[in-house]
């Protein structure tokens, strides 16, 4: 998943999070700093909400369960891994991957998994605090040869 990809979906989402949250398309506007003619047109699919909508989004209904089924777990993780073309640092812990994620491999302590939606990898360890999280899967196999040499 890219930015432009992200964009193009939480788009599509935006008026089903809105419903799950009931909130009125002026209270949504309000929050996500729209004007309501704007959140309208992204409604109707008639314009894109624009990246800083989108990072607004996955910041203030972090806890949509649409959300959340729409990115394949936190949607934050997404973001960040998105924004900084990879996270390469401890990070919070995580519930360990038992939804949205495939394990690929382990090795010592860590291990790798495929988010099944957003088709990014990440890095556990065996606490469940995620090392690493990229869209690169050669990357994402190289770091975990690193980290399970230490």
């Amino acid at each position: 998943m890219n930015q432009q990809q992200l964009i193009e979906l939480l788009s599509l989402k935006l008026r089903v999070i809105r419903l799950e949250k009931e909130y009125s398309q002026q209270k949504m506007a309000d929050v996500l700093g729209l004007s309501k003619k704007t959140l309208l047109q992204i409604e109707k699919g008639r314009a894109l909400a624009s990246w800083t909508a989108v990072i607004a989004v996955c910041a203030l209904f972090r806890d949509s369960e649409v959300l959340q089924a729409s990115v394949g777990g936190d949607p934050l993780e997404v973001l960040e891994t998105i924004a900084h073309n990879g996270i390469d640092r401890r990070m919070d812990q995580s519930m360990g991957g038992k939804v949205w994620w495939r394990e690929l491999e382990a090795k010592g302590r860590f291990r790798l998994q495929q988010n099944l939606i957003s088709q990014h990898y990440r890095i556990l360890d065996e606490e469940n605090y995620r090392w690493y999280s990229s869209f690169d899967e050669e990357e994402a196999r190289r770091r975990l040869d690193e980290l399970s040499e230490k």
